[in-house]
């Protein structure tokens, strides 16, 4: 179960990398939709960091009840 929460915070990662070409390419076409996609990049990097912390802290919690 730990292992799939890793691999899915990197989707969160891919969407921020998608959304930082969305923004590079539409910057200066469509400057309301560029808009969009930093929204976009931000909260998906926020939910990395987010889920990341998340999960090494569920990791440290579970290795010390093991002990």
């Amino acid at each position: 179960m730990i292992k799939i929460l890793r691999y899915t915070e990197y989707l969160y990662v891919a969407v921020a990398l998608f959304s930082i070409y969305r923004i590079y390419t539409d910057w200066n076409v469509d400057r309301q939709n560029a808009y969009l996609f930093v929204f976009f990049a931000i909260v998906s990097i926020g939910m990395f960091l987010f889920r990341r912390n998340y999960r090494k802290k569920f990791e440290r919690r579970n290795r010390d009840h093991q002990k």
